[in-house]
């Protein structure tokens, strides 16, 4: 009997991870690129601007942690607002949040031009002055502008992708270069104490208007902790980690914040001049002019790279989330079907990477840095109204979604994050009324094609809550042996190995294929190339129906393939997985492959890695041991596979050609040590193999055997050796079919690992 397969999502990020994705989206071009600005608008008093606007975003962030949590599924905001309000305001809330990404891609494009420039300025002092008195400063600015922009949107056409482990060390290494430019600016203020309080005053140069002027300007810099929810159906307990990550990434960047605004302020020393106005003048590249003032030369170099790394990596991350958007409003029937198109051979929605580059293109090189960053500022407000609208909503009408997290003070918290977040939107007309005029016309000219056309036809398609099988409410199943399928070839022969193993624990046989989806696509939309793995897991349904086999097979969708096979290892609690091997690498720093060197490392059970060569019967097997808990399970499995495959077992031990009488009984000794973990029903020879290496003889004695079934060393020499130099010298050159086996001992990485989880 078997049964069918559900796809189900592989969620590979854990707690960390998801706070990073907050954190490097926060923390990012947004500080370096408004600081002087904020400065310049409200003075000292830019310093209540940023922490009244890290309690605005407080408030939103309670409904994200609520929605995101309850309702698991990528998209974020747009999702959220859509399933709300299906009609005309779910279609404004995408449109505006598309075009919000898109315009925050043109403020990284005009900061990391400007930190460009910077850098030659103050390096290339000649050559960049000499090019600025001929061409402007306005046209070399737009030429970097259009070059980098350029660059970003095809490297998210060809599907670079940047790995989660390279997001944090990114992320990371922002946060240490803010974290010195905040500690020398800590120095300067505690040696001259006077004069930094005498920078501070008077606290509201510009009176109150110029906080909420600087609220408006500056809001951008706190939007990011909303990316945990766009990528909410990878992430491990939702429920959990979620609401913790989105509350840690908004207490890290807020505190960071005013600390780098504090020592911006109270630690230069502007010659006479109120410091607010200095850091004005200079706008988007005021931290640098911070640092020249009481950084040593190196910091300056440190800070101004940090600016360029920090704008770069938003950059990446806001046309990849603006195109997401897009993407997922043309799945929706909101967009032209064409942009939800995925490209066949770089998996990625190329037209609406393309569309979100020329928008974003022409605001970056048609509008000012003030104008860009308020309009910025005015859609994400008005989508975080719309966001805190939709948690009432949603509570009205799916009062059965379970929400282990819910916001606090319902409905008192939303109904005021609404009311602040329009407050300080309706504001910014005061002081920016081009950012207004062109959100109206963006979301007219968007209300008018939605009438037009997308209505009728977005109306057979209503939104639906994707939360994927995880099942994270019920008891754990029993115990399996999980064997993952890639190669068709060899699905029977892996099921052969696996269910006597599986019939001689008593445990649930489990079959799996994963469906590995490009890093720039949201995990769901793997439910598009389930197709490609479908008929793996058919074969093995109709094998095991064939010899009458309890079979259960999963379609996991992962990012990484290794991180399907985790998984679906955590989520059906097995004992062992078994894995093929094709028997050579295309590298020198793997040694099994990417994938299954990830496996064997991280497994959390006991592993059994199949080298398969030819078609063998598997009538002739060679045990060598020394000895050790990993030899002791290799006979256990040894003793089901022997008998499922009536093999004749022969236990092996490698001397020197001129070996010892002694060296030969010592060897005899290993030998019948060995046997004593073999069915003693099972016909079996001993061998003394002579050979200079261990690894070279066993090898060369393979040849005379079907099958070799070997332990994996005790004590690996090397972190980089994972499974002992022996046994992977004779899994790696054996002319035959190896089974290496290695018992999980619960390591402390593993522990580790999963506690981070």
């Amino acid at each position: 009997m078997s049964n069918s397969s559900e796809a189900t999502f592989a969620r590979d990020l854990g707690l960390f991870d998801a706070t990073m994705i907050g954190v490097g989206a926060m923390i990012g071009a947004g500080i370096f690129v408004l600081t002087g600005i904020a400065a310049g608008e409200s003075g000292p008093a830019s310093l209540l601007a940023f922490a009244l606007n890290g309690a605005v975003t407080l408030l939103t962030a309670f409904a994200y942690a609520e929605l995101a949590s309850a309702i698991p599924r990528a998209g974020g905001g747009y999702s959220f607002v859509r399933m709300a309000f299906p009609g005309a305001l779910g279609f404004t809330s995408g449109w505006m949040l598309w075009f919000a990404y898109t315009v925050a891609c043109s403020l990284y494009a005009l900061g990391f031009a400007g930190y460009f420039w910077e850098f030659f300025l103050k390096y290339f002092p000649g050559p960049t002055q000499g090019l600025f008195g001929i061409a402007g400063e306005h046209i070399p600015i737009l030429v970097v502008t259009l070059l980098v922009g350029l660059a970003f949107i095809r490297l998210n056409i060809r599907g670079a992708e940047v790995t989660g482990k390279a997001e944090n060390a990114l992320t990371l290494a922002k946060m240490a270069v803010l974290g010195i430019f905040i500690v020398y600016g800590l120095r300067r203020v505690f040696a001259a104490p006077d004069v930094a309080a005498d920078n501070f005053t008077p606290f509201f140069p510009l009176g109150g208007g110029g906080v909420l002027v600087a609220m408006g300007l500056t809001f951008i810099a706190f939007e990011g902790y909303d990316l945990i929810a766009t990528v909410a159906e990878e992430i491990k307990e939702p429920e959990r980690n979620i609401p913790r990550a989105t509350f840690i990434a908004l207490a890290i960047t807020v505190t960071m914040y005013l600390l780098i605004l504090f020592v911006s302020l109270g630690a230069v020393d502007a010659g006479g001049r109120p410091t607010w106005e200095f850091l004005g003048e200079y706008k988007e590249t005021a931290i640098v002019r911070a640092a020249e003032d009481f950084m040593p030369t190196f910091g300056v170099v440190i800070i101004v790279f940090g600016g360029l790394l920090s704008t770069m990596s938003a950059l990446n991350a806001t046309v990849l989330a603006s195109s997401r958007v897009a993407f997922s409003m043309a799945r929706d029937n909101w967009l032209p079907r064409e942009m939800s198109k995925i490209h066949p051979e770089r998996r990625t929605p190329r037209a609406a990477i393309i569309v979100t580059g020329v928008i974003l293109l022409g605001m970056a090189l048609t509008l000012p840095i003030e104008t860009v960053g308020s309009a910025a500022s005015l859609i994400f407000l008005l989508t975080f109204a719309l966001v805190n609208l939709a948690v009432i909503a949603l509570r009205r009408k799916m009062p059965e979604l379970p929400r282990v997290y819910r916001v606090p003070l319902y409905p008192l918290t939303p109904i005021l994050g609404i009311a602040l977040n329009v407050f300080l939107a309706l504001y910014q007309f005061k002081f920016q009324p081009m950012a207004w005029y062109v959100t109206a016309g963006w979301v007219i000219f968007g209300l008018l094609i939605y009438f037009a056309h997308f209505e009728k036809i977005a109306a057979v398609a209503e939104p639906q809550v994707l939360v994927p099988s995880q099942r994270p409410f019920e008891a754990p199943p029993d115990y399996a042996v999980i064997v993952p399928l890639h190669n068709p070839d060899n699905v029977e022969v892996l099921l052969d190995f696996a269910r006597p193993i599986a019939e001689a624990r008593g445990r649930r046989l489990v079959a799996i294929s994963v469906v590995e989806v490009p890093r720039q696509l949201p995990i769901h939309e793997g439910m598009r190339f389930t197709h490609h793995r479908e008929p793996l897991v058919r074969q093995a349904r109709e094998y095991a129906d064939e010899r009458g086999i309890e079979l259960e097979t999963d379609l996991v969708i992962a990012h990484h393939a290794h991180h399907g096979i985790l998984e679906a290892a955590d989520r059906h609690q097995a004992e062992v997985l078994l894995m093929g091997w094709k028997g050579f690498t295309d590298t020198r720093e793997r040694i099994f492959g990417e994938v299954a060197d990830q496996v064997i490392r991280f497994a959390p059970c006991d592993l059994m890695l199949l080298k398969l060569v030819g078609n063998a019967q598997f009538r002739r097997c060679l045990f060598p041991t020394a000895g050790g808990p990993h030899a002791q399970l290799a006979a256990e499995f040894l003793n089901a596979l022997a008998r499922e495959f009536d093999m004749e077992v022969t236990t092996g031990y490698v001397v020197p050609p001129d070996a010892t009488p002694r060296q030969r009984a010592e060897a005899e000794r290993w030998m019948e040590k060995t046997l004593t973990h073999v069915d003693p029903k099972l016909v079996v020879e001993k061998r003394l193999i002579e050979a200079r290496s261990v690894p070279g003889g066993l090898a060369l004695a393979s040849r005379d055997f079907d099958l070799v079934v070997i332990g994996a060393a005790k004590e690996p020499l090397f972190h980089k050796v994972l499974l002992g130099e022996i046994p992977e010298k004779v899994a790696r050159h054996s002319p035959t079919s190896v089974l290496v086996v290695k018992r999980y001992e619960g390591t402390v990485k593993s522990l580790v690992k999963r506690l981070m989880g």
